[in-house]
């Protein structure tokens, strides 16, 4: 077995305009999608990340905010064990964070 990291990447949700029924029906799609993940024992770990933060450049100068690219910006992350690449990525595929056009990005870890 293998690890993984899922990274997802996704509009910014502060300069996107959601209805409150969109927003409660993707919060249920990614909780029901959490535990299905989380049952098949592949899920290790993992969170959401809120936008507070520091960056902090190779001059050492801190800038109090968090890396965004245009109106994207890192959203979270989860934790895989899986028997390769493949897997990761087809567990992934039926991920909500397609429904807000969000991506993913599957990537082994370094062990």
């Amino acid at each position: 077995m293998k690890n993984f990291i899922v990274i997802f990447r996704e509009p910014d949700g502060r300069t996107i305009e959601h209805s409150e029924e969109e927003i409660k029906s993707h919060q249920l799609n990614w909780k029901s999608w959490l535990e299905k993940t989380g049952s098949s024992g592949k899920l290790k770990g993992g969170s959401g990340l809120t936008l507070d933060g520091n960056m902090i450049t190779q001059d050492g100068v801190i800038h109090n905010n968090i890396h965004t690219v245009g109106k994207e910006i890192i959203g979270g992350f989860l934790l895989l064990n899986c028997v390769n690449l493949d897997e990761a990525t087809e567990i992934v595929k039926s991920c909500p964070i397609f429904e807000f056009d969000g991506y993913a990005e599957v990537r082994e870890l370094i062990n």
